[in-house]
């Protein structure tokens, strides 16, 4: 089954780590064989993974884009995950990490890039009830 996406005009994306540009007309492409595409909305650069979820992120998107070289990143995917898992008590959020070093061992890139952006969802909740509670403590 062919895979499909839907370009605008400009639009940035990542067949196999090769970054192509859509150019001035919306496009449609059909990828018939197994390929790593992405987004440019989904890629993040090194500079930009300054949490612990975007870290996981970053490493997973580097395995999925390049598998042949997906061992030589799975140590850093290691570290930040049993970093990320010492602070976490969430059991539902435990699971989501359980469920993206499994897909990491078993080379399922792309579903642990899915979960990846649950954990970060999860991260971005929490951080914003920390600024939340941070702004409170300052007015009292």
């Amino acid at each position: 089954m062919a895979f499909r996406l839907a370009l605008d005009p400009g639009e940035k994306f990542a067949i196999n780590g090769a970054v192509i540009i859509n150019g001035d007309r919306h496009t449609v492409l059909m990828v018939e064989n197994q390929a790593a595409v992405l987004r440019d909305s989904d890629v993040i650069r090194e500079d930009e993974a300054r949490t612990p979820a975007t870290r996981l992120y970053f490493v997973c998107m580097l395995s999925y884009l390049d598998a042949d070289a997906a061992d030589t990143h799975y140590p850093r995917f290691s570290e930040h995950m049993d970093a990320f898992m010492a602070v976490v008590e969430n059991p539902r959020v435990r699971l989501v990490c359980a469920q993206v070093s499994l897909a990491m061992m078993n080379r399922e890139y792309y579903r642990a890039l899915s979960g990846c952006r649950e954990l970060m969802e999860y991260e971005t909740l929490i951080l914003g009830e920390i600024d939340v509670d941070r702004r409170l403590q300052n007015r009292a």
